[in-house]
């Protein structure tokens, strides 16, 4: 298409031209000042100045005839109304991903103690996405800050009729205890609770001996051991760690309780111990042991079974997986919900099929956590010890089974090897349940072949 030219418009007068020194200017000003003249005004010609020192020799004489702005006018902060605006805090916040309470505090300009004194946080508390932490309002209820009181004085619910505790979710009887600084053979006591049962939110644990149960009689002839240990505190002993320990099993070794041990090390559920590395006995001396190995006859029956579908474990790894079953009982883990986000994220980030991921999740543990068998397999993907150092080699740092994040990151990682060194998917999922070289040399048993199918059609369901 053609369009006939308009006639040519005579020049209109330039505006006068202003010398400024633009590092003085914000970028708001410069884009008023090159908005403020007519886009259709001619510009004069410019003499480009070839060195510095004509430069200079040009901006002087400028100066001199008052043609530049002078820099004590020129504002030299952005004006309020065009910073950005510090997003307004909401009254509750739901945990992504990535989140930290320190960054969450930042994003929107609140102090982080204030965000843990709200949500009733220490500053080592585990947050897991999908939570949700308030950030204004009122503190929620310090039950744990007022739960010391009892422990100072054990004999003081007895007149009261026992101390209660209302159970939240995530809450288990050996953290409640642990949070109320009692054992938690006395807690099953008071409760008439075993230790397969299970707890609801909302419902109410004694945390305190009644007038009307036997049971505080059995703490009574305790009370020496607190004080007994209490005079020889100054004389703490050391263990020095051996292959195959744990922090229950010392404890339970020197008479002590785990919390006990934990605080004396600055340690948590979740620490790795090392062989080699030297802890703190409170107490000292080994001559208590005797005392609290009564406590446990409450509990006689034990968290893991020792067999399963006809087969019966040694007992040494029995033993060690009665240990992980209750370090993870009275530690807090996912919900079922969150540990699903948690291994589908996992996957996605390790480049393996999310779906897949999720079916060898579903098919083991149904995304529980807290989930030991008698073989010691662990958590969510249920991953013995040998199998999670040989994930540990795999992603190149040491894994922590009981650690929700490192435990889906080690069924993952095994996954992903048996895919890359099996001849077909099949096979790589025969070799998570059966193992890769007893399905390569005895081909696949029956139990192999249900598990296949039933990983098959989880995965149908997760895609």
């Amino acid at each position: 298409m053609t369009m006939s030219r308009s006639p040519k418009q005579p020049p209109k007068p330039s505006l006068p031209m202003i010398a400024a020194t633009t590092a003085a200017l914000p970028a708001v000003v410069l884009s008023s000042l090159a908005l403020a003249q007519p886009a259709t005004a001619q510009q004069p010609a410019r003499n480009i100045p070839s060195s510095l020192a004509a430069a200079m020799k040009a901006q002087a004489a400028a100066k001199a005839a008052g043609t530049v702005i002078p820099a004590a006018v020129v504002s030299t902060t952005i004006p309020a109304a065009f910073q950005p605006a510090q997003p307004a805090a909401p009254a509750e916040y739901t945990i992504v991903r990535g989140d930290t309470v320190s960054a969450i505090a930042a994003r929107f300009g609140l102090d982080t103690g204030e965000i843990l004194k709200l949500n009733n946080l220490q500053a080592n508390t585990i947050i897991y996405p999908g939570k949700k932490l308030k950030l204004s309002g009122p503190a929620e209820p310090a039950a744990p800050a007022a739960a010391p009181a009892p422990a100072a004085a054990p004999a003081a619910p007895s007149p009261a009729g026992g101390a209660t505790y209302t159970v939240k979710p995530g809450d288990t009887l050996g953290a409640i205890a642990a949070k109320h600084n009692v054992a938690l053979s006395d807690v099953l006591a008071w409760n008439n609770l075993s230790m397969r049962s299970i707890i609801y939110p909302g419902q109410k644990i004694k945390v305190g001996g009644g007038d009307t149960a036997p049971a505080p009689a059995a703490p009574a002839p305790a009370a020496p051991a607190p004080a007994l240990a209490t005079t020889s505190a100054p004389a703490a002993g050391s263990y020095t760690i051996k292959a195959g320990d744990t922090l229950s099993a010392i404890a339970s070794r020197h008479g002590v309780k785990l919390a006990d041990l934990l605080s004396a090390n600055k340690l948590g559920m979740t620490s790795i111990i090392y062989p080699g590395s030297k802890l703190t006995i409170p107490g000292g001396s080994g001559q208590p042991a005797p005392q609290p190995a009564a406590a446990p006859q409450p509990a006689a029956a034990p968290l893991v079974p020792s067999s399963f579908l006809g087969f019966s474990y040694p007992a040494a790894v029995v033993s060690s997986a009665n240990e992980n079953k209750a370090l993870l009982n009275a530690s807090p883990v996912p919900s079922r919900d969150e540990m699903k986000n948690i291994v589908a994220d996992t996957a996605r980030r390790m480049g393996v099929d999310p779906s897949l991921a999720l079916a060898f999740a579903f098919q083991e543990s149904g995304f529980n956590q807290r989930a030991v068998s008698p073989a010691n397999a662990i958590g969510t993907m249920q991953v013995i010890p040998s199998s999670g150092q040989w994930a540990s080699d795999l992603v190149g740092r040491k894994l922590n089974l009981l650690d929700p994040y490192d435990n889906a990151t080690a069924g993952v990682a095994i996954i992903r090897q048996l895919l890359a060194t099996s001849k077909d998917q099949d096979t790589a999922i025969a070799g998570y349940y059966q193992g890769q070289y007893s399905v390569s040399k005895y081909g696949m048993y029956d139990d192999t072949k249900a598990y296949l199918a039933a990983i098959k059609a989880h995965q149908k369901n997760f895609s």
